[in-house]
């Protein structure tokens, strides 16, 4: 097994190389305006340190978000890419479970990233394997009451310290973490979902209303 593991759900792009049993490589930049330009530097910077070639990966794992639109459809896009071109499996895996997985924590938390325009993409968990409530996305003055007094992971987390008032770590997604979790629930014999992306909301970019239209003489 040779995971190739890629997120750009956040403002974090991630890029890992997971061999079924550790991580080989990693990459991970923050810049929520670059994705496009520096996912693929990434995976060419994570297959050299790791010593492997593209066409050696078994298999991709791709972080399906929740995001926003136009970061998110960029690693989706490549994976579905490398997939077609190389004639191997895509799998997809909630963004937010790669946090909560790398948070590793004991009973009841939350993971919460930035969903802009004053809200959170988020979702409750009971261990670093098991989600119970969510993806959602909201206003944090709206779940305060049942989010209050857990701990929150996650740099949604970090915005909204009235709401989410026990913040801990890690604050972006760790690729690796992705692939790992990728990699256990296979040799579990596990069915990945497809790597279709979680919107949970209309783009932030619409066509404008009542547009005047020009039609020629």
């Amino acid at each position: 097994m040779l995971l190739l593991a890629l997120d750009t759900a956040t403002p974090a792009v991630g890029v890992a190389l997971h061999d079924g049993t550790s991580v080989l490589a990693e990459s991970r930049s923050v810049d929520a305006r670059r994705h496009g330009e520096l996912l693929l530097p990434a995976v060419d910077r994570v297959l050299a340190e790791a010593g492997v070639r593209l066409d050696d990966v078994t298999a991709i794992v791709a972080g399906v978000g929740p995001g926003p639109y136009t970061g998110l459809r960029v690693g989706l896009m490549t994976a579905e890419t490398f997939g077609s071109a190389l004639g191997i499996p895509v799998h997809g895996v909630c963004t937010l479970d790669g946090l909560a997985y790398a948070a590793g924590l004991d009973g009841d938390f939350v993971v919460a990233t930035d969903a802009r325009r004053k809200e959170v993409y988020w979702a409750r968990y009971t261990s670093p394997r098991t989600r119970v409530d969510g993806p959602s996305v909201d206003r944090p003055a709206d779940i305060a009451e049942q989010v209050a007094g857990l701990p929150a992971v996650g740099a949604g987390a970090r915005l909204y310290p009235e709401t989410f008032t026990d913040v801990r770590g890690p604050e972006h997604v760790s690729a690796g973490a992705l692939a790992a979790l990728a990699a256990e629930r296979l040799a579990d014999g596990a069915e990945l979902p497809e790597p279709r992306p979680l919107y949970l909301r209309r783009p932030d970019a619409q066509v404008p209303k009542n547009y005047k239209v020009v039609t020629p003489r």
